[in-house]
């Protein structure tokens, strides 16, 4: 692939180094300070792979629009506004947005709807765990487990708890994060009931898996017709 990575951190570092090994080209490498080289450019990659913030947002899904890029998107913490213009781009090219590609979170996510479909009067709580340098809460994968777990916004969302709050309800879902130290990222679901407690626990070691799985869904996704794409239709059908 030739691909246009936006976002240069740490994740787009990796990508840049994980492609580059592995033979495919980088176009170009867009970050902040020379976002505006957008403004002039025409089509000089077969995909955007975009894990910026959402403050770049506008200008990549601008520029992908108007040169018809594929575009795959890790950026978290976006508006609700922003998540509507992927969907619109989704009519002109293929899109792809995920809070977190690695392979074994996807699963995660896919099982779930099973476990509580199962388990329907269990209380559940999501935890999160991320280093010390982590700047947003919660995590954007543990949005995710939320929204899958509560489709059609349910439940309560109770971000932590403290005070004479009360007796928790059956219609909450309660979301904790845990910052320290320089781990990758590790999040958990519990489900609670009469007397047993049934958990489900996902560890990151390293951003390698989230680089490995969102290379694997851009290949697919290069292949694939204009429309809004997500890694459990990617993977799962």
């Amino acid at each position: 692939m030739k691909v246009l990575i936006t976002g240069y951190g740490r994740m787009g570092r990796l990508i840049d180094e994980t492609l580059t090994a592995a033979g495919d080209e980088i176009a170009e490498r867009i970050d902040v300070e020379n976002v505006n080289e957008l403004d002039g450019t025409e089509k000089i990659a077969d995909i955007i792979m975009d894990f910026s913030n959402p403050s770049l947002t506008d200008r990549v899904v601008a520029y992908a629009a108007r040169t018809g890029t594929p575009l795959l998107s890790g950026t978290t913490n976006m508006t609700v506004e922003q998540h509507a213009s992927l969907a619109e781009l989704a009519k002109e090219v293929p899109v792809i947005w995920a809070s977190n590609y690695s392979l074994g979170i996807n699963l995660f996510m896919h099982i779930l709807p099973q476990v509580k479909a199962a388990l329907p009067d269990w209380d559940i709580e999501i935890t999160e765990t991320h280093h010390n340098k982590k700047v947003d809460s919660p995590s954007g994968t543990a949005k995710s487990l939320a929204d899958v777990l509560d489709p059609d916004g349910e439940y309560e969302r109770v971000y932590g708890r403290s005070g004479n709050c009360g007796a928790r309800t059956s219609r909450e879902i309660g979301m904790h994060a845990l910052r320290g130290g320089t781990v990758t990222g590790e999040h958990k679901v519990d489900f609670f009931g009469n007397d047993e407690v049934f958990e489900i626990v996902h560890k990151a070691d390293s951003r390698q898996i989230l680089v490995d799985g969102a290379i694997a869904a851009a290949r697919k996704l290069v292949e694939k017709e204009p429309g809004l794409y997500t890694m459990e239709t990617l993977l799962f059908g």
